[in-house]
């Protein structure tokens, strides 16, 4: 999936499951990740921090990324836990997206 980015930057957004992260990139070069934890039981993914290279700030990336998340997870019919505080502050702009949203974060106190 191609996401807008940037003028005359294209960033492709792919999941890689085997590391449970989303994945960007910029030409071939890897721009940035969204890391991701499953929940069996409830079917909630929880996305968990994003790292965007230093090379690449400001070129999209990072709202690539959480909107292939959010895209993917209603596409699966999946509602995700926003940790990442980016992807918190993305859907604050975004908040056409709040259906797909569990509940908000909620950090344990074990």
């Amino acid at each position: 999936m191609t996401e807008p980015a940037a003028p005359g930057t294209h960033v492709v957004v792919g999941d890689d499951s085997d590391r449970w992260r989303f994945e960007a990139h910029i030409g071939s070069q890897l721009a940035g990740v969204l890391s991701y934890a499953d929940d069996e039981e409830t079917g909630e993914r929880t996305l968990q921090h994003t790292v965007v290279g230093e090379a690449f700030g400001g070129h999209g990336v990072g709202s690539a990324l959480a909107a292939f998340a959010i895209a993917e997870a209603r596409e699966a019919g999946r509602r995700i836990v926003p940790q990442c505080t980016f992807v918190q502050r993305w859907l604050e702009k975004h908040p056409e997206q709040a259906d797909v949203v569990a509940h908000p974060y909620k950090p344990s106190t074990a």
